[in-house]
């Protein structure tokens, strides 16, 4: 390797996105090749004679072992790059061998995937002694010290260890895992490494099977090949390999701090504006923003935070001109609503009238509560209940779904102030007729989630046909005198979702009721202010989302430039345009949903776990966060619906990931 090169590469590798990662993966790849260390004076040949040798005496092959490794004799391999000629490729059947499975006959330590840290290589804690009577039907691999484990189901997740200790118990590990114990001679660490290794990484995506649940059979790990050096220059790899790789560890902590400072320093710089008490404090705080913009937003994520400020100066006034002539006031605002408001309960009938009637008398007795937070002196405080024309809560139970009907909203459905509607429940009309009989939605109107996530909400669009799930509630606006995409900025606003957070109840899934949600309070300026602010907030936010494009294209240029360097180095050829498969292309989207919390000492993780995330995740990820094997997921979640603590589920679906979140 050329040691100018690599200098001059390094900074494009290293801060890239990733970037860390490609440095451990050209660590890999040159450690592979014979490029970390000088050469032995010896050969792999005596290495191999002396394993086979020790593959005779210890007589433990079964038939098919014996036939794998037949099959991958030494001298049929050829390899995927040029090796020193010292060196030999071999499979993994050649460098170690198995001790066999057995059905547990007596007490045992249980290793399964979640025994495992990835990071580490080792087992992350003492895995749990089960007696026979209790074992997993997987609970079969024979394992001992010294024994390497490899996850064969869902390989990308590099779940690759050494069985570190000894155990009073007899160590057993799941069918999940490939085993491999090293013959005399074989360095576990130098497998380790390499199993984890870019090449290796490559021939196992080549063969697996499967999509959603990807899988390499053990005969294809066994078969996989490895370059294989003589003993004293593993461990010379090894013992480089180990420095590198604190090196690295040591640089991301490094970034780590780095950006920790750097988001706190963004935090602190926003917050200074947004807190700025008069007219030249906002100028000052605003042009030291501007000076350092390049420097605060690093990532696409960054502007997010940006836009949460924009739109607390939006909602407190602080976006329009102070020499804006200021006829009209919030106060006048409210008893033109208030007027139009009791014309509607007048002219309605039937079920609107109903409506109209419940909320003048919510009105007569509505408490809300108004903040500290200043305002221009012609604005007004007022809650929800007062701007609106009418607060609809949900009151759908059940769902019997059609393939083609009606939108049903879910709280899924709503994020970033869009509604989704690409993927949601369909009902019929008579279900709609019946569910949407209080007041049918129509464009314009806003729905407000309350419950798992709390705060989100979007503007139902125009022309088409929706209904209000569970935990959501409708708002409608007299359009004439109040806007809903000003009223979409301030529920979107960092200073509203505060206040939202304060007015939620419960200790395990903060949520409002439908009170609370009444209660809300918002900034009310005169109409006109109100469609100036949004057309300022909208050209803002074009500048936000052009720079946020721009630093997300920066980023591919330099995960591009960083993989190009890596393949220079490494003389390995890599993708440019699309990323190894690190996760599958395709999700589980049935959702759960927490149902009747469990007491603190009933054995429910998978309901601790939605408890910890709003109530509501997707199974995949619930199964991801849970961490066992997936047979021990599904037990435990019908354990969990059986008690109520989680509700029944619908069924599962499997569709296509955007290819957005393909990458990593």
């Amino acid at each position: 390797m050329d040691a100018q090169q690599f200098l001059a590469e390094f900074g494009h590798i290293a801060n890239a996105p990733n970037g860390v990662t490609r440095l451990r993966e050209l660590v890999l790849s040159l450690a592979f090749k014979g490029e970390l260390c000088s050469p032995s004076d010896g050969a792999s040949n005596t290495l191999l004679d002396d394993i086979e040798r020790q593959r005779l005496d210890f007589n433990g092959e079964t038939r098919k072992q014996r036939l794998t490794r037949q099959s991958n004799a030494a001298g049929k391999f050829v390899g995927p790059y040029e090796i020193p000629k010292h060196w030999s490729w071999v499979s993994l059947s050649t460098v170690g061998h198995t001790w066999g499975q057995k059905k547990p006959d007596d007490s045992f330590v249980y290793i399964d995937v979640s025994s495992i840290d990835n990071k580490a290589g080792v087992l992350s804690q003492s895995p749990e002694v089960i007696s026979p009577s209790a074992a997993p039907s997987r609970a079969r691999k024979i394992v001992k010290k010294g024994t390497l484990v490899y996850s064969t189901v869902r390989p990308y997740l590099l779940n690759i260890a050494i069985i570190d200790r000894d155990f009073d118990s007899e160590p057993i590990a799941s069918t999940a895992f490939a085993i491999v114990h090293p013959w005399e001679g074989i360095s576990g660490r130098y497998l380790y490494f390499y199993l984890r290794s870019p090449i290796f990484v490559r021939y196992v995506e080549s063969v697996q099977i499967g999509m959603a649940y990807p899988a390499i059979s053990d005969e294809k790990f066994y078969s996989g090949v490895v370059p294989l050096p003589p003993t004293e220059e593993q461990s010379r790899i090894v013992a480089k390999v180990d420095e590198l790789m604190a090196l690295c560890d040591k640089l991301e902590a490094q970034q780590l701090v780095h950006r920790k400072l750097q988001n706190n320093l963004r935090h602190s710089t926003l917050q200074a504006v947004a807190s700025a008490t008069s007219p030249h404090e906002l100028q000052t705080t605003w042009v030291r923003l501007a000076d350092n913009f390049g420097r605060l937003f690093h990532a696409p994520e960054d502007v997010a935070a940006f836009k949460g400020l924009i739109l607390d100066l939006a909602v407190s006034g602080e976006l329009l001109s102070i020499e804006h002539h200021r006829a009209a006031t919030g106060a006048d605002l409210l008893d033109a609503i208030a007027a139009k408001r009791l014309e509607w309960s007048r002219k309605s009938v039937d079920q609107e009238q109903k409506e109209a009637v419940a909320m003048l008398k919510k009105l007569r007795t509505q408490q809300a509560s108004i903040p500290d937070a200043a305002l221009p002196e012609h604005w007004a405080w007022a809650s929800l209940l007062q701007v609106s024309q009418a607060v609809v809560d949900c009151h759908n139970k059940t769902a019997p779904y059609v393939s083609e009907g009606i939108h049903l909203i879910r709280t899924t459905d709503i994020r970033n102030g869009r509604m989704d509607l690409s993927s949601t429940r369909k009902i019929s009309e008579e279900t709609y007729a019946y569910w949407a009989r209080r007041m049918p939605p129509k464009g314009g109107d806003i729905f407000f989630t309350r419950e798992a996530p709390m705060g989100e909400a979007a503007i139902v669009p125009n022309g088409e046909k929706v209904c209000l799930g569970q935990r959501s509630m409708l708002i409608r606006l007299f359009p004439d005198l109040f806007s809903n995409r000003f009223l979409l900025c301030v529920i979107q606003s960092p200073s509203f979702q505060s206040r939202m957070i304060e007015a939620a109840i419960g200790m395990t899934v903060k949520h409002l009721r439908v009170g609370g949600v009444e209660d809300l309070v918002v900034p009310v300026p005169p109409k006109a202010e109100q469609d100036r602010i949004v057309a300022i907030v909208d050209a803002l936010f074009r500048i936000c989302d052009h720079y946020a494009d721009q630093l997300s294209r920066k980023q591919h240029i330099a995960t591009n430039l960083a993989a190009s360097a890596v393949s220079g180095l490494t003389g390995i050829a890599v993708e440019q345009e699309e990323e190894p498969m690190k996760a599958p292309q395709t999700e589980l989207i049935a959702p759960l949903r927490l149902g009747i919390a469990p007491d603190v000492n009933a054995q429910a993780p998978l309901a601790t776990i939605l408890a910890r995330h709003n109530g509501e995740t997707s199974a995949k990820d619930l199964w991801q966060r849970f961490g066992g094997e997936i047979d021990a997921f599904y037990a435990q979640l019908k354990t969990e619906v059986a008690h109520g603590w989680i509700l029944e589920p619908a069924s599962a679906e499997m569709r296509e990931k955007p290819a957005e979140t393909m990458r990593t």
